[in-house]
């Protein structure tokens, strides 16, 4: 018989309001994965691990806040949970960078296998600054990675996440003190905001936290979907990235926010649709430009007459600096 792996919680960052918690995550085996691992062989065997994972289903888990409250939540079938509910007090645990702390444990007491960690596993909320001015909802896609998204099949898409580690992945130039700058704001200090959306599965969450990390992005939730929905056709329903960015304009309805993105997918389309819904809280649209001529095309026609709200086409990072100030968006 083999060892069975040590079970595991990941919570993934995410976001709430003085009296909304809004969790979520993934109670799963550790397949004991090398964010750092070179080689295509250990890269290949990590991938793996990352889509083969080991979920643990309809499990009980308890959700430990800093002041003693206690949550509890169930996993469903992929091992995923979330928890969406009013509690009052949270602003009273909010840390200096308006982060909540917490802690997740099983409570199943069926469950007694090998648990690392001692059945503690952290987690993280946001709580935006009252300073905060704008937020920020941003693609992780050719927006401050290099995947190739615009390619046949997303083909350079899976062999960059099968064939390259985190480490190694390189942000787009200047993307992430752009970012900083608007996390700073216009008066230098107002915390605003970031949130990261991508289409990609919760299975890469680890994979783009570390990317993120390891190129000094600013800290921010991190949303995704769920695997078993990646190449499903969207036929009516909204792609989850724009029931993700609507989510959290209804967290935040006094807040404005800029949208970026790339030109490459359906970005401008979800984006357009949001502002067009959103008027008041879409304060600007940044669509990182893409080396498809037809792709690219088809974005100048769809905001050609489009005066709603500053839109622009990024060639570089410095381009949408200088924009940005311009606007009052930055320092």
């Amino acid at each position: 018989m083999f060892k069975k792996d040590p079970l595991q919680i990941i919570a993934f960052r995410t976001y709430g309001t003085a009296n909304h918690l809004y969790m979520r995550g993934r109670a799963l085996e550790d397949g004991t994965i090398e964010l750092g691992q070179k080689g295509l062989l250990g890269l290949f065997i990590n991938s793996w691990k990352r889509f083969e994972s080991d979920e643990i289903k309809r499990t009980t888990l308890k959700i430990t806040l800093s002041n003693g409250t206690i949550l509890n939540t169930v996993t469903d079938d992929h091992g995923y949970f979330k928890v969406d509910e009013f509690v009052d007090g949270l602003v009273a645990l909010v840390n200096d960078d308006g982060w909540i702390n917490f802690e997740i444990s099983y409570d199943d007491v069926n469950i007694n296998r090998n648990i690392q960690n001692s059945n503690r596993f952290p987690g993280e909320l946001l709580i935006p600054s009252i300073r905060a001015r704008i937020g920020v909802i941003s693609d992780i896609d050719d927006t401050i990675l290099h995947t190739g998204v615009v390619s046949t099949l997303k083909w350079k898409v899976l062999l960059n996440s099968i064939f390259k580690s985190a480490a190694s992945r390189i942000p787009l130039e200047g993307a992430a003190e752009f970012y900083h700058k608007l996390h700073r704001g216009e008066s230098g200090e107002n915390s605003n905001p970031i949130f990261y959306v991508s289409h990609s599965p919760w299975n890469l969450y680890r994979y783009l936290d570390f990317f993120l990390k390891q190129n000094a992005f600013p800290k921010g939730p991190i949303l995704l979907r769920s695997f078993k929905d990646i190449f499903k056709k969207q036929s009516g329903d909204r792609p989850q990235k724009h029931i993700e960015i609507v989510n959290i304009l209804k967290t935040y309805p006094k807040l404005k926010f800029i949208l970026i993105g790339d030109s490459g997918e359906n970005d401008a389309d979800i984006y357009m649709d949001v502002a067009n819904e959103f008027s008041s809280q879409v304060a600007a649209i940044y669509l990182r430009s893409v080396k498809h001529k037809k792709k690219m095309l088809r974005v100048r026609s769809l905001f050609k007459d489009y005066k709603q709200i500053p839109v622009l086409l990024v060639e570089t990072s410095a381009h949408a600096i200088t924009h940005a100030r311009n606007h009052g968006f930055i320092k």
